[in-house]
């Protein structure tokens, strides 16, 4: 191989020679020509085929100096020029000789035009399994993070491993996300911050990341022994490439070398951005570690531990505290240590805080690879291309994470489970309700607790969830119940990537829902053609955190006072040890606007005036006729009712009670199934008599629509109800023949 390089050099500085000595003997010849025309010029023209040939003869000069230009060039290239720094790699570069350059590195338009290097190995394996670390905390940091690994997602080719360091919030989020996500090639492991705090608690740190903005300083620890190198990044991060071209980097490590970092681009650490400014000590600028190429490996080898901890205990003499949290701590470890830094260009982390020289790394957007929204300010930080970097935020920020379920060709994958798979090639295409089937198999991605959740358990064991759920078309009844309901709610939103960023601005918005925070918002994410209205059930219900739970919808208002009326009433019904459904009394309006009674006298005068009705009673009587409205009039304590064929009343149970079936999606028997089930497992059906709910008008639903309007759909669902009604027999035996009877007397 290197013969061969060596044979191309000498092959290109014969062509330069050649071309040289050929321009050289046309200027003499020129230059002879032209003597010759000024001495004969007054006697004798040019004749027009002189003419033509002298134009021949020039255009084929010009041809030769441009290609003495690029054989230039392209020897500049293969002598060593690549090695200088890129533009815009500005600052510690007398110290930091190994900046990257290289093809690998992005400059692919320099290899694309170079066809006489010498083929170099690719930076990464083909199915090489990349390393991934992030420190995720809260809510809010793991609605970001879900933004990165888009980003990551989208443009990887590799198999990927993501190790979290998550408080107890982000890890039942990201838990329940990627084990519903299920992206082929995609391990993920997490480790409890809280094992960690005692290792940075003792460090004082202003910035608004708190302890948990030190984590990265334990990673040594806090990851597995046997990994040896690991890409580190904040959850702020936006990928515009393929990380693997990150991860190939390791492999320009000097055998010095255990950290990758790309140069600060503010003028924080230089100590000049306002008087008496102090900042801890660094190299020059200073590193950023929102992008970290860690060395595990080395690290640990080099008593990274003790070193840091040494490093921060003589700072902080003088400093008393962070301002910027780990940075301050690795930058001055560097300082002390310049050896062991491997400087990245700075593209591979393009930091979009104010005051930065960012735009120094890039001459074009597309040039860069990695965007860093380091700046408290986000989205609304100043920058002249901030358009075209919230643009692909926000391309991340909404893309479909359906889509990023591909398999990577020819890396093994175990993303579905078997069982799964197998359910899946059992069904029949040619099953006229093979689409119902198939949707009872589909695994939706979840992102529970999607905003700010806080809830602290009534000491007494008597709180009640209100758990629904909803859709983007029914947003508009949020904060009317929040208004109605006092108690902790749990909702289940079924919602696309998109309209999940319209709800979350939504909910930032508003006073009544941002002031609230023991709401639990579940987002569902779509898929498939259906509504999976059980499935979507089951989440509110899995996700609620009290002994009780009230099973409504979304479009109900409950009565003003109804939660502090239930808390009395499942003590006073001994709920906690016995099996009890207490059902509340639904009513409805046609009116979009009403004054909502305050008592239950106010309700009836209100019935008798026809300004409101029985649910459904023109509809579907037979959905709450069990009830019993004439005796519920009169009624002054709790009265008990008997199971109905088609009964479906809102209901409140333990918290243990059946899940909802489903196999029922779109419209029917999704309720109903419900509480059949509750009598077979022999729940007693109590009537409350002080307490009412109000559902509100609202355009129809689609899948009522296509209930309505199709035959097969309506075919399909008397077929699922029959396939229902068998494995509650299975599951109940003979006491369950009653509900098969009943449905078929109707």
């Amino acid at each position: 191989m290197h013969l061969l390089c060596r044979g191309r050099l000498k092959l290109l500085v014969a062509s330069l020679t050649a071309g040289v000595l050929l321009t050289w003997l046309y200027l003499l010849a020129g230059n002879l020509e032209n003597g010759r025309s000024l001495l004969l010029a007054p006697c004798l023209a040019d004749t027009p085929a002189q003419v033509l040939e002298r134009s021949v003869l020039e255009s084929r000069v010009r041809e030769v100096e441009e290609e003495n230009r690029k054989i230039r060039l392209q020897l500049s290239q293969s002598q060593g020029t690549a090695a200088q720094p890129p533009d815009g790699n500005y600052g510690n570069q007398q110290w930091a000789a190994s900046a990257d350059t290289g093809p690998e590195d992005g400059d692919n338009t320099a290899e694309e035009k170079n066809n006489t290097e010498c083929p170099r190995s690719p930076p990464v394996q083909k199915c090489e399994l990349i390393h991934v670390a992030c420190v995720c905390a809260g809510h809010n940091a793991s609605r970001d993070v879900v933004t990165l690994v888009k980003s990551v997602l989208f443009h990887r080719r590799n198999p990927l491993h993501f190790h979290f360091i998550t408080d107890t919030v982000a890890h039942q989020i990201l838990s329940s996300l990627f084990q519903s996500w299920m992206v082929p090639s995609v391990q993920v492991s997490f480790y409890d911050a809280d094992e960690l705090k005692s290792e940075v608690s003792w460090i004082p740190n202003k910035h608004y990341s708190g302890i948990y903005g030190l984590m990265k300083l334990t990673l040594t620890k806090a990851l597995p022994s046997d990994l040896s190198k690991v890409i580190v990044l904040d959850t702020d991060i936006t990928f515009a490439t393929d990380i693997a071209e990150l991860w190939g980097i390791f492999r320009k490590f000097t055998d010095k070398q255990v950290i990758g970092l790309v140069e600060n681009q503010s003028d924080w650490y230089l100590g000049n951005l306002w008087k008496n400014h102090k900042p801890w000590p660094a190299l020059g600028r200073g590193f950023n570690t929102g992008v970290i190429l860690l060395y595990l490996e080395r690290l640990r080898r080099l008593g990274w531990e003790q070193m840091w901890r040494l490093t921060a205990e003589r700072e902080l003499m003088s400093m008393l505290s962070t301002s910027l949290a780990d940075q301050d701590i690795f930058n001055a470890f560097i300082k002390q240590n310049p050896v062991l830094v491997h400087q990245l260009p700075c593209f591979w982390n393009v930091q979009l805080s104010d005051h930065t020289r960012s735009e120094q790394c890039y001459t074009e957007v597309s040039d860069l690879k990695v965007i860093h929204w380091n700046s408290p300010k986000k989205l609304r930080v100043k920058n002249k291309h901030v358009e075209f970097f919230r643009n692909l935020y926000l391309t991340f920020l909404e893309y479909d994470g359906n889509l990023l379920r591909r398999e990577l060709f020819g890396c093994p994958s175990q993303a579905s489970p078997e069982s799964v798979k197998a359910d899946l090639e059992d069904l029949d295409e040619d099953d006229q309700c093979y689409d119902f089937r198939r949707e009872r198999l589909t695994v939706h991605r979840v992102h529970l607790y999607f905003l700010q959740y806080e809830y602290s358990p009534a000491g007494d064991d008597t709180d009640i969830t209100l758990v629904a759920q909803l859709s983007m078309d029914r947003l508009q009844m949020l904060e009317a119940i929040c208004k109605h309901w006092e108690g902790p709610i749990s909702l289940a939103l079924y919602m696309s990537d998109a309209e999940a960023q319209q709800f979350l601005r939504y909910a930032q918005a508003s006073e009544v829902l941002k002031n609230r925070k023991n709401v639990g918002y579940h987002i569902v994410y779509k898929e498939g053609q259906f509504y999976p209205v059980n499935l979507v059930r089951n989440v509110a219900l899995r996700n609620a955190n009290t002994p009780y739970v009230f099973l409504t919808d979304v479009d109900f208002l409950p009565m003003y006072g109804l939660y502090e009326y239930l808390r009395r009433t499942v003590v006073q019904m001994d709920m906690a040890h016995t099996k009890k459904a207490l059902v509340v009394p639904a009513f409805e309006t046609l009116r979009y606007r009403l004054s909502f009674p305050k008592s239950k006298a106010e309700l009836l005068s209100m019935l008798d005036m026809g300004t409101l009705y029985t649910f459904r009673y023109h509809v579907w009587p037979k959905g709450h006729a069990p009830t019993d409205y004439a005796k519920w009039r009169t009624a002054t304590t709790p009265y008990r009712v008997e199971w109905e064929a088609d009964f479906e009343p809102y209901v409140v149970v333990r918290k243990d009670c059946p899940e909802y079936d489903q196999r029922f999606v779109g419209f029917g028997w999704n309720k109903v199934s419900h509480v059949l089930e509750l009598d077979a497992q022999e729940y007693e059906l109590m009537v409350l008599p002080n307490a009412f709910m109000i559902h509100m008008p609202h355009a129809p639903s689609f899948d009522i629509s296509k209930f309505r309007s199709s035959s097969s759909y309506r075919n399909c669902l008397n077929t699922l109800k029959e396939e229902f009604h068998q494995d509650l027999s299975r599951k109940y035996g003979s006491a369950a023949l009653k509900y098969l009877t009943a449905q078929r007397n109707i």
